[in-house]
């Protein structure tokens, strides 16, 4: 059923839930350019005062994906990383470190990703800062996954239509369903992923979505801290799900064989910093920040089957680092791309 918007502001006003039809209309007009920034900063502050809810999520998560650019390849135990961001601690980007890790352990990575929302470097900032050509074309980084085992999509490129909802997203300065958005969203609609998100009391309904989206395998974590990762300076919460059911549980980073540190210890700077903390990482120098991209590389090597338990990928992941294996994929992914985009 269609709904205008301003028929759903009113009815989202009231605390009445929107259907999951009405949500999908809903983000149609928005992503046709047909609502005012006004009516979409009004519907999404709404939503967030009343808490949204899964049929709200995933209609917006099916419009948004009718409009996007999709890329063309096998999407059978394909993972996606991209978390949410807005946890406003001022780390490095763990996901994008832990996605290129599983890549050169064979796990099949199409990472979905954007400029930085909240924090000083996205996952798009800092591949530009490592060397990697985010501006392929959907044919190019199906090439690139097919050559490399890894590609990104940056989202302005691959969500054109969410332009229109560029000025409110920026001035209201808030989080909003559109923070979820983007993990929701992979344009090579991966069936495996590893969602980050800012807040954990959220983390069972977005695996729910996730389910209902299809997807085979999946985890979505928010730690005790406030990270929109796994920590390893505190428990994390963590939403799986497998073979249809979510469970929730907490993972410590005992659990995974890792110390418990400072969140300080794996606070990031800018693009540049961030860079080289990644470089270092996969080079394969002991610190807290390899540690918790050890959490999370582990955790994508679970997820996508190449793993039996969190702690034996954690193992795996080690021993990728620590072979030169994902130092390579680095370099090779690098070359990939600057290649693909001299290609007419």
């Amino acid at each position: 059923m269609t709904i205008s918007l301003p028929l759903a502001l009113n009815k989202l006003t009231s605390g009445h839930d929107l259907t999951r039809d009405e949500a999908f209309g809903v983000m149609t007009t928005i992503m046709k350019g047909e609502a005012t920034p006004s009516q979409i900063s009004g519907t999404v502050i709404a939503l967030r005062m009343k808490g949204e809810t899964v049929d709200e999520i995933l209609g917006f998560a099916e419009a948004m994906r009718a409009f996007s650019n999709h890329v063309a390849t096998e999407n059978t135990d394909l993972l996606d990383t991209c978390g949410t961001g807005g946890s406003g601690i001022h780390k490095f980007n763990i996901s994008t470190a832990s996605a290129i890790i599983a890549a050169a352990a064979d796990v099949r990575v199409a990472k979905h990703g954007n400029r930085a929302m909240s924090g000083k470097a996205g996952s798009a900032d800092v591949l530009e800062a490592l060397g990697v050509n985010i501006n392929l074309t959907a044919a190019q980084a199906a090439e690139c996954l097919e050559q490399t085992g890894i590609c990104f999509m940056f989202a302005q490129l691959f969500h054109p239509a969410l332009k229109h909802a560029a000025v409110p997203r920026r001035e209201l300065g808030v989080r909003t369903i559109f923070n979820m958005l983007g993990p929701l969203t992979n344009p090579a609609k991966a069936d495996c992923q590893l969602i980050g998100l800012y807040d954990r009391t959220r983390t069972s309904t977005v695996a729910e979505v996730l389910s209902r989206l299809g997807l085979k395998k999946a985890m979505v974590v928010g730690s005790h801290d406030g990270l929109d990762e796994i920590s390893i300076s505190a428990p994390t919460q963590v939403s799986e799900l497998q073979n249809g059911e979510v469970i929730t549980y907490d993972v410590t980073p005992e659990e995974l064989g890792l110390a418990t540190v400072s969140l300080k210890a794996v606070q990031g700077g800018n693009a540049v910093e961030n860079a080289h903390i990644i470089r270092r990482v996969l080079g394969g120098e002991k610190s807290a920040y390899r540690d918790v991209v050890l959490a999370n590389a582990g955790a994508c090597i679970y997820v996508a089957g190449r793993a039996a338990s969190l702690a034996d990928g954690v193992k795996a992941a080690a021993a990728t680092i620590d072979s030169g294996l994902a130092e390579d994929k680095l370099l090779q992914w690098i070359a990939t791309t600057g290649e693909l985009s001299h290609v007419s």
